[in-house]
C-alpha cells in the first residue's frame, strides 16, 4: 500500500487544534493522516471531526486518505483522563474495546493501518496484542499491521514468526543512533519503516555544513534535504507542522529534484553519510 507524497501528517501533541490542522494539512495536499486513541497526546475525535468536514465541504472522501491510528497500552495512558477501554480485562478485549472507539472517533469503518503504540513489558503480553491486531486484520477491518517504539529487532522477528509486521514507527534521531537496526531489518523485510522526530530529533544534521550545501545548491530548506534523504533511504517521515508554508514544502520533497542526495559518489551526502555513522 503506498501512501502519496510519502510524508504523513502527524496529529501528536495538537490539542484544540486538531480539526483545524487536519483541514488546513489536507487541503494542502496530505493523503494520511497519523493519531491515536490517547487523550494523553492525541485528539483522536477531532481527527475525525476534520475527516467529516472534508468529506462534507470539500469532497474529499475516506477512501483517498490512508488513516492510521493506534492501540495504547495502559502504561502509555493518562489514567486521569478517559480510557478506550477497561484496563482489568484481557488485553485481546482491550484492543476490541479501543479499536470500536477509533472506529467511532475516525467515522469510519476500517483503518488502513492500526498499530501498537508500544510494545508491553513482556513478551507473551506482547504476542497477545499482536494476536488481537491479526483478528481485526482477518475480519477485514484492518489492513496493515504493525507496532511504534519498537527498538528492538528480536522482538521484530518473533511477532513477525506469528505473522509479519508491515509497518514500524519509530522515532529517528542521533539519540537513538538512527534506528540502525531495525531500519535496516524494515528494507530486508519489506517493512513500511515511518519516522518520527525527523526533524526535532536532528539539529545537529540539520545544522551540518554538507546538509546545508546540498540544500544551498538546489534552493532546498535544510528541512527539505533532510526529508529527501530519509525518504530516499526508503523512510516514509511524519510531519507534524502546524504551518501552512512548511506543509506545502514538506508535501513537495517527493517530486522535488535534489542532486546531491541523489548522487551516491556527491562528497557531501559522503559527509552526512559519515555523521551518520554509515
Amino acid at each position: 500500500m503506498q501512501i502519496a507524497s510519502k510524508i504523513i501528517y502527524g496529529t501528536a501533541w495538537k490539542k484544540e487544534e486538531t480539526t483545524s490542522l487536519v483541514i488546513k494539512a489536507v487541503l494542502q495536499g496530505f493523503r494520511a493522516v497519523d493519531t491515536a486513541c490517547q487523550l494523553k497526546h492525541y485528539r483522536e475525535d477531532l481527527v475525525g471531526d476534520a475527516l467529516e468536514i472534508l468529506r462534507k465541504d470539500h469532497g474529499i472522501r475516506r477512501e483517498e486518505l490512508f488513516l492510521q491510528t493506534k492501540y495504547t497500552p495502559i502504561q502509555g495512558q493518562d489514567t486521569k483522563l478517559p480510557l478506550p477501554y477497561n484496563p482489568k480485562v484481557s488485553i485481546r478485549d482491550q484492543i476490541q474495546s479501543s479499536f470500536q472507539k477509533s472506529l467511532s472517533n475516525l467515522k469510519t469503518t476500517y483503518l488502513d493501518s492500526y498499530l501498537l503504540h508500544s510494545p508491553f513489558r513482556t513478551l507473551e503480553q506482547t504476542l497477545e496484542a499482536w494476536q488481537a491486531l491479526m483478528a481485526l486484520q482477518d475480519e477485514g477491518k484492518v489492513r496493515l499491521i504493525g507496532v511504534s517504539n519498537a527498538y528492538d529487532v528480536n522482538l521484530l522477528h518473533a511477532l513477525s514468526r506469528v505473522r509479519k509486521v508491515q509497518v514500524v514507527q519509530n522515532r529517528w534521531c542521533e539519540q537513538n543512533g538512527w534506528d540502525k537496526a531495525v531500519h535496516k531489518y524494515c528494507q530486508t523485510n519489506d517493512v513500511m519503516y515511518q519516522s518520527f522526530w525527523t526533524l526535532t530529533g536532528n539539529p545537529l544534521l540539520l545544522e551540518h555544513p554538507a546538509l546545508l550545501a546540498i540544500s544551498a545548491a538546489s534552493s532546498s530548506t535544510p528541512e527539505q534535504t533532510l526529508f529527501k534523504f530519509v525518504q530516499q533511504e526508503g523512510i516514509t517521515p511524519l510531519s507534524g507542522t502546524t504551518n501552512t508554508e512548511h506543509m506545502s514544502q514538506d508535501l513537495a520533497v517527493y517530486e522535488k529534484v535534489i542532486p546531491g542526495i541523489l548522487d551516491a559518489k556527491d562528497e557531501n551526502l559522503k559527509a552526512i553519510r559519515k555523521f551518520l555513522g554509515e
